[in-house]
């Protein structure tokens, strides 16, 4: 289904995925700097190395910022907990519900 965005729609949505991927980035760099802190071989650098790939490889297909895929994006950021249902007031009752359904799945 596609949806329209309001002006004031794309405010909260831009907030929203903004706080999520702040989140998470913040997860990433606090396991990064613990990973590194105990880090006393050489093997331990590529696992370190590692992680971060696949974080990063993990955030790009995660946070893709299209208004045809946002309702996607923000039912997996609720699942995952980056986001709260209350950092998406402002949406219309329709996206909300639409997330909602893709919640219960």
């Amino acid at each position: 289904m596609r949806f329209k965005w309001s002006d004031s729609e794309k405010k909260v949505a831009r907030r929203a995925f903004d706080k999520a991927l702040e989140k998470e980035y913040a997860a990433i760099i606090a396991k990064f700097k613990d990973m590194a802190a105990k880090a006393e071989k050489p093997e331990d650098l590529w696992a370190v190395h590692n992680y971060l790939t696949k974080q990063q490889r993990a955030l790009d297909e995660k946070y893709d910022y299209r208004y045809s895929e946002l309702i996607l994006v923000f039912a997996r950021l609720l699942s995952e907990k980056w986001i709260d249902e209350k950092d998406l007031n402002g949406l219309n009752p329709e996206k909300l519900q639409a997330i909602r359904n893709l919640l219960s799945w």
